[in-house]
């Protein structure tokens, strides 16, 4: 079986593409920084050593230092597909990343898009 091609294209080649969304529509960096600090753990110097590395998708969900256990509250769809759907771990945590990248741009408060109470 092969591996879906955003397995192994490098984070730091989509990660321009996620700010990039985000100021489009007024938002920052440092949100977007923070929204995946969130989801994976990664504080900014290890996110900076991981875009530097050039780490696949795969590899870089998999060396999260923590994800997070909230992100089973994430719901909606992205690309089509509801993410709470998606039987793939790898596939479902990118999915993830996507949903919430959206709900920045959307203009979402950042505790609605942290899932805080």
């Amino acid at each position: 079986m092969t591996k879906h091609r955003m397995y192994t294209t490098a984070f730091a080649n989509v990660y321009p593409l996620y700010v990039a969304k985000a100021e489009k529509k007024g938002r920052t960096k440092a949100e977007v920084d923070q929204v995946i600090s969130w989801l994976t753990g990664y504080d900014p110097k290890a996110l900076e050593a991981q875009l530097q590395k050039q780490t696949d998708f795969e590899t870089f969900f998999a060396k999260a230092p923590k994800i997070n256990p909230s992100r089973a509250l994430i719901k909606g769809m992205v690309c089509g597909v509801r993410v709470e759907d998606i039987e793939e771990p790898t596939m479902r945590e990118i999915r993830y990343l996507d949903k919430l990248i959206d709900e920045l741009a959307r203009g979402k408060t950042m505790d609605k898009i942290l899932r805080e109470t």
